[in-house]
């Protein structure tokens, strides 16, 4: 069960960190929209449970990233919208953020990295330079490392969402997905990533891959 008055204590410290001052309205129903979205019920992968999970994961990678606190907001929004049937998601997911966070107090400048950094998880590709991307794309990826019961949980939650497409489409889809994965030189940029995640992320991944193809 997430705890949702923990959560927003973490909204609430990451927001602090951001403003760089005290100053600001109540984080709690910027707190409250965000849990109200990551509850909706087209969602079964893409819910507090994940979203606990990427900041947990943010927590583990934290020294390698430049702004902590920014990072932890892009994962607060990353998928402020989710929709399954829609390809918009991270732009539609970034705009909340650039019109939520000046209102709450975030400097233009951290409100536009968090945009930038929720933009980035659409193709989870940063650049060698970019410590924060890197940082919140492995957190978002970590669960392609997850113990075999976790990673089955994450396939059947992912299928669910997408309950409207039929099987056949669905396995050349997902596949698609999973070779592209596959052939990405490292799937972790992060040297946590790298060498905790990555070797059970691919097998995993190919494990997938395999099912799907017989």
């Amino acid at each position: 069960m997430v705890d949702l008055d923990a959560l927003r204590v973490r909204f609430s410290h990451a927001l602090t960190g951001a403003r760089g001052t005290g100053d600001g309205p109540d984080p709690a129903p910027y707190a409250d929209n965000l849990l109200a979205r990551w509850q909706e019920p087209q969602r079964r992968y893409h819910t507090l449970a994940h979203l606990t999970a990427v900041l947990d994961h943010v927590d583990v990678l934290e020294k390698y990233a430049d702004d902590p606190d920014v990072v932890r907001l892009a994962a607060w929004f990353h998928d402020a919208v989710y929709l399954p049937e829609r390809s918009e998601n991270e732009e539609r997911s970034a705009r909340i953020a650039e019109r939520a966070l000046p209102e709450a107090g975030v400097p233009a400048a951290r409100t536009a990295e968090v945009a930038r950094l929720v933009r980035l998880t659409v193709t989870h590709d940063p650049a060698d330079d970019d410590r924060d991307g890197q940082v919140l794309c492995d957190a978002d990826l970590a669960t392609l490392a997850a113990p075999p019961s976790g990673y089955a949980a994450y396939t059947v939650a992912v299928r669910e969402e997408y309950h409207f497409v039929p099987d056949e489409a669905f396995r050349e889809g997902r596949s698609a997905i999973l070779r592209q994965l596959l052939d990405l030189p490292r799937l972790f940029r992060t040297p946590y990533g790298a060498e905790h995640w990555e070797a059970t992320a691919r097998y995993n991944l190919a494990a997938e891959l395999e099912m799907l193809s017989t």
